[in-house]
């Protein structure tokens, strides 16, 4: 059997079928050899953009869990390819896979703008605070392109409204300044990611991701601005990461984070048979431990639903998990807190300028 290339910079490895699809995605030993043979790439690793044009942006999150009241999210995708995501899912629903798709297949929302500051000065809508992103990264490579995220927080200091970030990436640097403008206002909080302190570790979880070294520099930059940080040290991986907790939160604390937050790890939908063939490839000597030990976190699988628990995982290894991470507020966050955002400041200007009467 002629095995396929292992694909450097990317995630998963292949595309598992959509499960929404009549059709099989498979690549033929014949195809591989006909490749071989003519000198040709059977697969050209090559990122698409494909935009698309979506009649809302704003969208209310329903799940109880999850943190946030409102997300919005200017690409679909992410090309950081994060083997663990859990919007890997969503890319199904747009008739791609959750595999490699959701890595190269990125949609483009370039009407965010216009949508965003629609749903801004509409009448029915009270501030609440927004989230950048909820589901992909908005400061992803397609950032630098097409500059959607930059121009929705133009949108939201213009209209004084609060908005919230999560990234994981050293491009939310280019927009400090308006960020610092945001931050005067107090209508602005950033979350940054940080799964792990090592490069290795980083490099096969989050193959497009910046290093570990400039996102504790974004969380120190943002922090020496007054522009308030938190961490999130997520997912947790039990057997990969999981040893790391106490200083992946002093690492954050001494670089200016007011607070973190952390998941155990769980592999919904189509993400369980991408992570798992991927780290058979990638980690094949501890492949069975940690899968195990996942499945311990889940009741015997890789993934829990339930709300309130499929975040937080329940047995032994988890309960390990959040003693180590008790230990660690009470260590590094003591006296820290991440302030409430200020709601009180948008009515006023609505139609971009502040009423004087």
């Amino acid at each position: 059997m002629i095995s396929k290339p292992y694909l450097k910079g990317r995630g998963a490895q292949e595309n598992k079928t959509n499960k929404f699809s009549e059709y099989i995605y498979e690549t033929r030993n014949d195809f591989l050899e006909f490749c071989r043979k003519e000198g040709e790439l059977a697969d050209k690793n090559k990122t698409q953009y494909v935009p698309i044009f979506p009649k809302t942006i704003v969208n209310k999150v329903i799940s109880p869990d999850v943190g946030m009241a409102f997300s919005m999210n200017p690409y679909q995708g992410c090309e950081h390819g994060c083997i663990y995501c859990y919007a890997r899912n969503t890319h199904e629903f747009w008739g791609y896979s959750a595999g490699l798709d959701f890595e190269r297949k990125i949609l483009i929302k370039k009407d965010a703008p216009k949508l965003l500051e629609a749903k801004l000065k509409s009448k029915r809508w009270s501030a609440k605070t927004i989230v950048l992103s909820g589901n992909t990264d908005c400061y992803q490579p397609a950032e630098k392109e097409f500059g959607i995220t930059g121009a929705c927080l133009e949108l939201f200091l213009k209209y004084k409204h609060p908005v919230g970030i999560i990234t994981k990436n050293a491009l939310i640097l280019r927009d400090l300044e308006i960020l610092k403008e945001l931050a005067k206002d107090n209508l602005i909080g950033v979350t940054i990611s940080v799964t792990s302190l090592s490069e290795e570790t980083r490099r096969i979880l989050e193959p497009r991701t910046v290093s570990i070294k400039k996102r504790l520099k974004t969380i120190k930059l943002l922090s020496e601005n007054n522009i308030p940080v938190k961490a999130m040290l997520a997912p947790i991986i039990p057997g990969i990461n999981s040893h790391e907790i106490l200083n992946l939160a002093k690492a954050v604390s001494e670089n200016g984070a007011l607070s973190f937050a952390f998941t155990v790890v769980r592999l919904n939908g189509a993400i369980g048979q991408i992570f798992t063939d991927w780290i058979y490839k990638t980690l094949p000597d501890k492949a069975e431990k940690v899968l195990r030990q996942i499945e311990e976190c889940h009741g015997g699988t890789l993934n829990d639903s339930r709300f309130g628990v499929r975040s937080r995982g329940e047995g032994k290894i988890a309960t390990q998990i959040h003693d180590l991470i008790r230990i660690a507020k009470k260590k590094y966050f003591r006296d820290k807190v991440f302030p409430e955002l200020n709601i009180s400041l948008h009515e006023q200007y609505k139609d971009g300028q502040m009423k004087l009467f």
